[in-house]
C-alpha cells in the first residue's frame, strides 16, 4: 500500500505556510499541519487552513521543537491511515516542484526512505553551509560509511511503519538535531535509503528558528551520543558491509 501525505511542522510561519499547503494539495497530497506552539496570529491561519478538505491540524500550546512536531505529525498521519509521510518545512525553502519526483520514487521503492540531497542557491547563509560539512564528517564516522551524503535536509518521504517503530522505542532528537539523528539511527537499522537532488532556498519570510548556542549544543551532544552508539554497533555495521 502506498498512501502518502505531507507532514508540516509550523512555528510562526503564517506568511509562507498557506502557499506550501496549497502546493501540496495541488500535488494531491493531504496535509498534516503541526502547530508547534505558534503565536495567536499563526495559530489562526492554521485553523483556517485546516477547514479545507484533506488538511488536518495537530496543536501544541507550548513549543516542543521541530523534531517533536514532525514525530507527532507522523503518528497522526499513521492514525489517519497514511502509509508514507513527506516531511516539508513550512517556510517555503523546499522546491515543491520536486514533489511528483519524490512520490514516484517512493511509490517505486515503498520500503525506502526517499531523501533530498540539497542543491543550494545564493540565499543560503555561508556560515550554515560551511558548518554542514562538520556534521557530514561526523555522520560518516557514526555510520562508518559515506552512504549518507547529507543528513540535514528535511525534505524526505518516510515509510511510516519502520519510522514509527524507531521513534516509539528510541529517544530521537526533538529539535534541530532531529533530521540527522533519525537518519543515522535508521541507517543503523539497515533502512533502505534513496537520494534525489532538490533545490533549497532560504527562507522566503526571512524567519529562521535555528538558535546558534542552544542548537549547536544539542547537535554536539547528538554527535557524541551517536559516536558511542556507533562503537557498540561497529561489528554489526562492518559485518553488514561485507555481506555479499
Amino acid at each position: 500500500m502506498h498512501n502518502p501525505c505531507a507532514v508540516i511542522p509550523v512555528y510562526n510561519h503564517e506568511l509562507a505556510v498557506p502557499a506550501v499547503v496549497q502546493a501540496l494539495l495541488n500535488a494531491g497530497l493531504p496535509c498534516v499541519l503541526v502547530d508547534d506552539g505558534s503565536s495567536p496570529s499563526c495559530a489562526a491561519v492554521l485553523r483556517t487552513l485546516a477547514e479545507q478538505d484533506q488538511v488536518y491540524l495537530v496543536q501544541f500550546a507550548v513549543n516542543q521543537g521541530k523534531g517533536s512536531a514532525v514525530m507527532d505529525g507522523m503518528r497522526e498521519a499513521a492514525r489517519l491511515g497514511f502509509s508514507h509521510a513527506l516531511q516539508v518545512d513550512a517556510d517555503g525553502q523546499h522546491d515543491l516542484n520536486d514533489i511528483p519526483v519524490f512520490l514516484d520514487a517512493s511509490r517505486a521503492q515503498p520500503q525506502s526512505l526517499i531523501c533530498g540531497y540539497p542543491q543550494y542557491d545564493s540565499s543560503v547563509p555561508k556560515v550554515r553551509l560551511y558548518a554542514r560539512y562538520l556534521t557530514h564528517i561526523w555522520v560518516w564516522i557514526n555510520c562508518l560509511s559515506f552512504q549518507i551524503p547529507d543528513s540535514m535536509c528535511g525534505f524526505r518521504v518516510y515509510p511510516l511503519p519502520p519510522t514509527l517503530q524507531l521513534i516509539n522505542t528510541v529517544q530521537v532528537g526533538k529539535r534541530m538535531d532531529f533530521d540527522t539523528d533519525i537518519l543515522v539511527r535508521l541507517f543503523w537499522r539497515n533502512q533502505p535509503m534513496h537520494w534525489l537532488p532538490t533545490k533549497v532556498h532560504y527562507p522566503q519570510d526571512g524567519l529562521s528558528h535555528f538558535r546558534m548556542l542552544r542548537d549547536n549544543v544539542l547537535i554536539t551532544k547528538m554527535h557524541t551520543k551517536l559516536f558511542f552508539g556507533m562503537l557498540g554497533r561497529m561489528p554489526l555495521i562492518l559485518w553488514r558491509r561485507w555481506l555479499p
